[in-house]
């Protein structure tokens, strides 16, 4: 199966992503880990991504759009893969469906993880990270009544990218940039939504239900 996630920071991609490639024996490729790989393993792209991410700027699409072909070319993504991150944008969907063309394939489906704002709101807002241990813990989640880590005794802090504020412009940014991904993909008849609230394990069956009919 090719298959590509999609959904709003806070739903939960990471954690689906190895769930669902495991359950299908498919290879999780994010964009993450793609540039880990090329830029430990010295490759000409990483060394090129590395100047862009040393001097603090966004590597250029040309770049990504590199790897990912290098990496779906690999022998363990002939017979199928889970794109996490790739595509963003709709310019970026078109250039994947081209390459996929090229190599005699194409996308099977694209699962949509579907929660709201003020659900990601309350997830992500509600992070607390301890600065000794680095433990991350929920205010509703853990039952956190005070600032204290319960494992190491460590005071609890909210970092500046889980406060309300930084939560509410990324999903601003999500809606203006990658959510077009979904009419894009609506309109390839690829799009399946499965709702994204509640335990991680219900997500997943709620998920490979949704993903059964596209298996061999």
């Amino acid at each position: 199966m090719r298959l590509v996630l999609v959904g709003p920071p806070g739903a939960g991609k990471g954690t689906q992503a190895q769930f669902i490639a495991s359950n299908l024996s498919i290879p999780k490729i994010s964009t993450g880990d793609i540039f880990r790989a090329n830029v430990s393993g010295g490759t000409e792209l990483g060394r090129i991504a590395k100047e862009y991410m040393d001097r603090g700027d966004l590597v250029p699409d040309e770049v990504t759009i590199a790897m990912v072909r290098d990496r779906l070319s690999e022998s363990d993504a002939q017979d199928g893969f889970l794109l996490d991150g790739f595509p963003r944008n709709v310019p970026q969907a078109e250039i994947l469906k081209k390459m996929l063309s090229e190599f005699g394939a194409a996308l099977d489906v694209v699962l949509e993880l579907v929660v709201d704002d003020e659900e990601v709101v309350r997830r992500l807002a509600g992070r607390r990270t301890c600065g000794q241990c680095g433990r991350i813990w929920h205010v509703d989640f853990d039952d956190k009544k005070d600032d204290v880590c319960d494992v190491c005794g460590g005071r609890l802090y909210q970092r500046e990218d889980d406060s309300e504020e930084t939560v509410r412009h990324r999903l601003e940014v999500y809606q203006e940039q990658t959510a077009p991904l979904v009419s894009f993909y609506a309109d390839e008849s690829l799009l399946v939504g499965v709702d994204a609230t509640g335990p991680v394990e219900e997500i997943t069956q709620r998920a490979m239900e949704a993903l059964r009919p596209f298996a061999d």
